[in-house]
């Protein structure tokens, strides 16, 4: 039974394989009639995979979200021949804020290197209430009755513990749990978490951990999507604040019609991989507040040299060189390793000999953070010069912290080391800068450096009073303080126009948020990125014209950029840079190149939109 599913299978792949060859359709579609205020979808639908897809401008609706892309796949069977269509659409959001009808322009997009361009749409909008729309409702709806319930899809933030000690390392994962297919999700609200020092632990994880896990009888494939390592920065009732979630589920649609009726061919074109027709939903789901009662560490057996770590830790410390002659440098290094709150350990306290000069020490951390919590090492490094010849100890160097599994404060100690110097030439070492004589009391006597240098004398009987200087600064002064009063009055007058400074202020913003974005773009942050990029561009037009921010649309930036009389040709490119960032911000798949090519794309429309305004 098996060998003959298998060649029909394969069978059909072969026939199937015949019907990929169709006329690439590239079309366009919304509500005939909208009315003032309503929301409503605009839909561009696509028979095959595309590429650099170019959204036309919308003027004359507020975008509220989108584009939104989803696929979707169908399979036909027909006398013998079966035939698969698989459909793409980019999918907006708009609102109708005036009446009128009004045309929305064709979107372009590229399949196979060549250039596709949709249908313009023509929608109505009208005061009132619009006219239904036609039967079936519109594209890349559910269809009616088709829900997802909370048994379907949820979310948990589970604890690895509920009553650490203060300064101990919790994992708080949060799964999904679902019976249906998700295409995407987006975290809408990150838990606050005050009192918490946290660590995300999934940052550098490129693929979440899924497997499928049964709960009251019913089996969910389950999603890591969160993973937070969190200590407790004070004792007592804390509380984590539930994450929120938006999630595109996919529902199967049943099929219309059948022109057959088989068991098995049912089976199988069901399957997913062979073409179901899915429908997306969107469904915000919450996960559960977590209260963490946080135990406070031993007050009466605490060492006086605890610095506040917590977990399982192990010191050493080693120098570079145990000889060596005066106005030379060494270098000790202690280091702090294991598991545990470490990036909040202290540097010790180190005791040196009075004749040796101490720099602060240079914190380096390579700590990790893995789905197994947060470890690794913390080091600082001493830089010393001796002043003075001689055979120096430099005594062995106490860590606390308190441990987990005794729950005790235990200490470690390190070895002491033995210095000797010599006398040496007298110069500081090449490649140390040393401090100013004057910063330095005492160096292991009780002698002051003393100064150096021309002294400067006075003659006897030569005072300030009455002479030239003096009465030039007598009248100079008065002249001075009235200036500075006119000056600072109209200083304050133009910094009382609010309009007139965030306008001059605009582009410097502008540049600084982009420098971020290009740090963020160098460092492969695309989040961070993505965000301020788009602050850039939509802090600019907002600072410079004067529009505030709940107002910005793509509208109202094209009518500022025109009552200025900048450039259609510039106003054009502005808005593109604005649609860019906001399809690539949100589009799946790799997004190096478009991060690079859109933030050229911002500093020169930004650039240029400066240079046309002066």
């Amino acid at each position: 039974m098996k060998i003959s599913k298998f060649i029909a299978i394969l069978g059909l792949l072969l026939i199937l394989k015949g019907g990929y060859g169709q006329d690439i359709v590239f079309t366009a579609s919304a509500r005939e009639a909208v009315s003032v205020g309503e929301q409503f979808r605009l839909i561009f639908s696509l028979n095959a995979q595309g590429a650099g897809f170019r959204a036309p401008a919308l003027k004359d609706f507020s975008i509220l979200s989108g584009p939104q892309q989803s696929q979707s796949t169908s399979m036909q069977m027909s006398n013998g021949q079966i035939t698969k269509s698989v459909e793409f659409t980019y999918t907006y959001i708009l609102q109708a804020s005036r009446e009128g009808t009004f045309t929305i322009p064709s979107a372009s997009i590229t399949v196979d290197g060549k250039s596709y361009q949709s249908n313009p749409v023509t929608v109505k909008v009208v005061t009132g209430n619009a006219p239904p729309p036609q039967q079936g409702g519109q594209q890349g709806q559910a269809p009616q009755g088709a829900e997802v319930t909370a048994k379907d899809l949820f979310i948990r933030a589970i604890p690895s513990k509920t009553n650490p000690f203060q300064g101990e390392q919790i994992i708080v994962t949060y799964k999904l749990y679902t019976r249906v297919p998700v295409a995407e999700y987006s975290i809408t609200r990150t838990p606050t978490t005050a009192g918490f020092w946290l660590q995300d632990l999934n940052k550098d994880n490129k693929k979440l951990n899924q497997y499928r896990e049964s709960i009251g009888g019913q089996e969910y494939v389950v999603a890591e999507i969160k993973k937070d390592a969190m200590f407790a920065q004070r004792s007592g009732k804390l509380t984590i604040e539930p994450l929120e979630l938006d999630v595109l589920a996919q529902i199967q649609r049943k099929a219309s019609r059948k022109t057959f009726n088989d068991p098995f061919f049912d089976s199988f074109f069901n399957d997913s991989f062979l073409g179901s027709t899915y429908q997306n939903v969107k469904k915000t789901i919450k996960a559960n507040e977590v209260t963490i009662n946080v135990r406070p560490l031993p007050v009466q057996s605490r060492p006086g040299n605890f610095t506040g770590g917590v977990g399982e830790f192990n010191v050493s410390a080693v120098i570079d060189r145990e000889q060596l002659k005066t106005n030379e440098a060494l270098t000790l290094k202690f280091t702090i390793s294991g598991k545990g709150n470490i990036k909040l350990v202290e540097n010790p306290e180190v005791t040196f000999p009075s004749d040796f000069e101490v720099y602060d020490p240079r914190t380096i951390d390579n700590i990790t953070a893995s789905p197994t919590g947060v470890a690794g090492t913390r080091s600082f490094e001493y830089l010393i010069i001796p002043r003075n010849p001689g055979k120096f100890k430099i005594k062995p160097i106490s860590f606390s912290y308190f441990d987990l599994s005794s729950q005790n404060y235990k200490t470690i100690t390190t070895q002491g080391f033995d210095i000797t110097v010599e006398k040496g030439s007298g110069a500081p070492a090449d490649g140390v800068i040393s401090t100013n004589k004057e910063d330095i009391t005492y160096l292991g006597s009780d002698i002051r450096y003393i100064k150096t240098g021309k002294i400067e004398l006075l003659p006897i009987d030569d005072y300030l009073f009455g002479s030239l200087t003096f009465i030039f600064w007598l009248i100079a002064v008065p002249i001075f303080f009235l200036a500075f009063l006119i000056i600072w009055r109209k200083e304050l007058a133009r910094r009382s126009n609010v309009v007139f400074m965030k306008n001059k202020k605009a582009t410097g913003i502008a540049r600084k948020r982009l420098k971020l974005a290009e740090r963020y773009l160098k460092q492969g942050k695309d989040e961070e990125f993505w965000a301020e990029t788009s602050n850039a561009l939509w802090g600019y037009m907002s600072d410079k014209f004067n529009i505030p921010r709940a107002t910005l649309s793509m509208d109202s930036v094209n009518e500022a950029l025109m009552a200025k009389g900048v450039k259609e040709l510039l106003i054009a490119s502005f808005i593109d840079v604005l649609h860019n960032c906001e399809f690539a911000r949100f589009a799946p798949g790799s997004k190096a190149q478009a991060m690079d090519k859109i933030y050229q794309q911002a500093i020169e429309v930004i650039t240029q939109t400066e240079e046309e305004l002066k």
